[in-house]
């Protein structure tokens, strides 16, 4: 087992992290920039390294300053969380050859899968439906522009590296497709250090479902149901649930069974989230694999009282799954809203600052998973998401209800943040009734947004 994990990342990503190690006595390190440096996660781990500025190139994503930092403190694997490294190939590659364990895919896993072009000629092979796309990511406008006319307007922008919706255009049609492809290839480089696309048909209106796997290094790869995440704003995800209610068991299986075979097709081991698109035909379609940890990990983990970042590691470690498909079961629902310091009556502006106030809710069925505190100051360099509050109940309708009790319990004061643009989703007749899609957003709650 390990026995000193090194954590290459921030926020409440960074504090699961570290309390993870901590209930498995592991060392933790958190690897920080100077404006984390009063972050809960350092202040809760065993030890810590200043990495440099706050510009992520300066730290974050400044992979000769995380290894030296790593080997400095003796830590014999690297922990990158979600965004920044968590998906680079070169990254996984130089831990391996500083003999310094990756917690994730090895770097050939995350090439075939991280990128997205290459990723989809690997379903293709092992004959996983996908989306209608360029065969190659590329960095030329032009050569993007003649893929976009050759599979039909309205397409989708995709930064070959990455998520998060960072990156991502969708166009309808070829007079504002340069100015768009310059915008997401410019995003794209400063998230990712990549500026390379690719483009694919843009499906209107699908569900967009994930099907979570974990996979050991003796080949035994097994699924852990499916999370809908089909409520985003601008291509990010808002709200999460699992299951996807509207999957029949055909469906499901048919998705679970895909999952699996994209796993072994390229030898995946460790935590991975394979993602489709569900028209409303009920056919579902490959888009990408994400080679980490999920930011919605933890409404898989309500329903399944399974820890992903402990499997993680003791994957990592060389453990076997101590589990077979079979032991796995499901039970209930669970919701997660992704609470964010932006001010949602003003067109989601970021709201960096001091938070005056922090009270978290409580009660039956209630996770938080938060970097915050009082006092804390909430820096304007990062993602703005600020935490995630995660209900579990035993039917979908008692889920909503829990949800709502939550966010009505949760104080944050000092800054702005999306909790009554949450509620406002949660009280939509069209999200009760579970009518959403993609587009739920920009068309349900269309009259309801400035």
């Amino acid at each position: 087992m390990c026995r000193k994990i090194a954590i290459a990342n921030r926020g409440e990503i960074a504090l699961r992290i570290v309390r993870a190690c901590k209930e498995m006595n592991i060392e933790s390190v958190v690897l920080h920039s100077d404006v984390d440096t009063e972050s809960l996660a350092v202040l809760l781990a065993d030890q810590s390294v200043l990495l440099g500025k706050a510009k992520a190139a300066d730290s974050y994503l400044n992979i000769e300053k995380i290894i030296a930092a790593a080997k400095k403190v003796r830590a014999d694997a690297i922990h990158p969380g979600y965004g920044f490294l968590s998906e680079n190939a070169e990254f996984a590659k130089r831990c391996a050859e500083e003999n310094i364990v990756f917690i994730g895919p090895g770097y050939e896993q995350i090439f075939k899968m991280g990128d997205k072009s290459e990723a989809r000629r690997q379903m293709q092979l092992a004959g996983v439906p996908v989306v209608p796309g360029s065969v190659k990511a590329t960095e030329n406008a032009a050569e993007s522009y003649q893929n976009a006319v050759d599979i039909g307007f309205p397409v989708m922008i995709k930064a070959s590296s990455g998520g998060g919706g960072r990156g991502m255009r969708v166009v309808y049609d070829p007079a504002s497709f340069k100015r768009e492809f310059m915008m997401a290839k410019t995003e794209a480089e400063a998230a990712f250090n990549d500026g390379s696309m690719y483009i694919e048909k843009f499906i209107e209106n699908p569900r967009h479902v994930e099907i979570q796997i974990l996979a050991d290094h003796f080949g035994q790869v097994v699924h852990l149901g499916e999370r809908d995440c089909s409520v985003q704003r601008r291509n990010q995800k808002v709200i999460e649930e699992a299951p996807c209610t509207i999957l029949d068991e055909h469906t499901r299986t048919l998705m679970t069974e895909a999952a699996i075979k994209a796993a072994q097709a390229v030898g995946y081991h460790n935590a991975g989230t394979v993602e489709f698109l569900v028209d409303k035909n009920m056919e579902f379609y490959f888009i990408e694999m994400n080679t980490r940890i999920q930011v919605e990990h933890p409404v898989t983990e309500m329903i399944t009282n399974i820890d992903l970042i402990k499997e993680q590691i003791k994957i990592a470690s060389g453990k076997k799954l101590s589990f077979t498909q079979d032991d796995i079961k499901f039970r209930g629902h669970a919701i997660e809203c992704r609470i964010n310091a932006e001010d949602s009556s003003h067109n989601f502006r970021p709201s960096p600052g001091r938070v005056e106030a922090f009270f978290m809710p409580g009660g039956y069925g209630i996770r938080v998973d938060s970097h915050l505190y009082n006092g804390y100051f909430v820096p304007p360099q990062y993602d703005s998401m600020i935490g995630k509050i995660i209900v579990w109940a035993e039917t979908r309708e008692e889920a909503i209800d829990r949800m709502r009790r939550a966010l009505k319990e949760t104080v944050i004061s000092g800054i702005s943040t999306n909790i009554d643009f949450q509620l406002e989703i949660l009280e939509n007749e069209d999200f009760i009734d579970n009518r959403i899609t993609t587009g739920f957003i920009a068309q349900s709650l269309k009259r309801q947004i400035s």
